[in-house]
């Protein structure tokens, strides 16, 4: 027995000390930034053509981020492309099919063949499917967010409407005590009524993060938890939160597509990339005009998300070419954080796609009545899945 108590603690410190110089390795390996097998063949790299190409990149998925998003924002108005008609929602639907497919098709992908690859050590790499777990992981933790935000603006727009009412109601007082001998000499009751909910309004101006209700709701809009059952919160309150985390989704992702893009030297890549991200950003951008639009933010926050969104794959491509020399995107480190960037995006894509544009959208009442228009929406969805999802094949 003693043998045993003897032997035992030095065995166990010597295994852990083993195993801790083993998970030392294994990360020294996997930071590593020294070059890897599989980079670009010598026959297609041409730094010359390449940068022509990235400029074309640039200039391209640029006029397509901002024709996307602005449709819906300048077409609101117009009755084609009213946020209540039948032609946004199909192409919303088919915008979600496109968003719902780089996720699953592309990001997801792209990430299990970096984080998978001959250049990163088999444990932990291989052994744990850390692409499907980091994605489950960030969907969850937009699924949290989404839930925090939405609250916040609850909150927010309850304290902005009990706030507005109080007011109308102090003002109602103080004016009916000023009047009152008036009222009696002359014998006219003056009838002071407090502003109803559906006509107050945030204060956009000030906070350009604060909607406007413009118009006012037919139905009860929700002040707490103690309002009555089958009251709602206004639709476009919840708008306010898809916008924002959906703008968070597609920013993260398009940095590091353009990234990609630009530190790539060869022209064979570049090529068939061109089009498919101009594809891609244009209906993403129009998915994401059409949240803000929803929304009803003020016209300077409708405009810097909409410049935010636009300019960000072409950022990261002029990013990309600058420091396209010196870096190494086949080092182990470089596979690492783009495989684990990529995981993220499409976790919050997918989740974003399926919950605040698809099951929003398709399952909601208003459209119950109106089978053509849910069939053709559906319809929309699954053809922009499945155009999304060939472009795969080059890009």
């Amino acid at each position: 027995m003693s043998i045993f108590e003897d032997t035992g603690p030095s065995v166990f410190f010597g295994r852990f000390t083993h195993g801790f110089h083993s998970f030392g390795e294994v990360v020294s390996a996997s930071m590593s930034t020294a070059s890897c097998a599989g980079e670009e063949s010598d026959e297609c790299r041409d730094d010359a053509a390449a940068l022509r190409l990235k400029l074309v990149a640039i200039a391209g998925i640029l006029a397509a981020g901002v024709a996307g998003v602005a449709l819906p924002l300048v077409g609101r108005k117009r009755r084609l492309l009213r946020t209540d008609g039948g032609v946004f929602v199909c192409a919303k639907a088919f915008a979600a099919g496109v968003i719902l497919a780089t996720g699953f098709v592309h990001m997801l992908h792209d990430a299990q063949a970096a984080l998978t690859g001959p250049c990163l050590p088999a444990f932990p790499w291989r052994r744990f499917p850390f692409p499907g777990f980091v994605a489950m992981a960030a969907a969850l933790g937009t699924l949290v967010l989404d839930f925090v935000a939405t609250q916040f603006y609850e909150r927010k727009h309850r304290d902005e409407v009990a706030g507005i009412r109080t007011a109308a109601a102090a003002a109602a007082a103080a004016t009916a005590a000023n009047t009152s001998a008036e009222e009696e000499e002359s014998g006219i009751t003056v009838v002071l009524s407090i502003p109803q909910e559906s006509e107050c309004q945030f204060a956009g101006e000030k906070d350009p993060l604060l909607i406007t209700s413009r118009h006012s709701h037919s139905h009860s809009h929700s002040l707490g938890h103690g309002q009555e059952e089958g009251e709602e919160l206004p639709s476009h309150v919840r708008h306010v939160v898809v916008s924002q985390i959906l703008e968070m989704g597609i920013i993260s992702h398009s940095m590091i597509i353009g990234l990609s893009l630009g530190v790539s030297r060869s022209p064979c890549t570049i090529r068939p990339l061109v089009a498919a991200l101009s594809f891609h950003q244009f209906f993403e951008g129009f998915a994401l005009g059409g949240c803000i639009s929803q929304a009803q933010f003020s016209h300077l926050a409708s405009a810097l998300m909409a410049c935010f969104f636009a300019i960000t794959t072409p950022a990261g491509i002029a990013a990309g070419a600058g420091v396209a020399s010196s870096f190494n995107s086949n080092s182990p480190r470089a596979l690492v954080v783009e495989g684990l960037l990529d995981s993220v995006s499409a976790g919050i894509l997918i989740y974003m796609a399926l919950v605040d544009l698809i099951a929003a959208d398709l399952l909601s009442r208003r459209w119950n009545g109106n089978v053509r228009l849910q069939v053709a929406s559906y319809v929309a969805l699954f053809i922009g899945a499945g155009a999304m999802s060939i472009l795969a094949i080059w890009a």
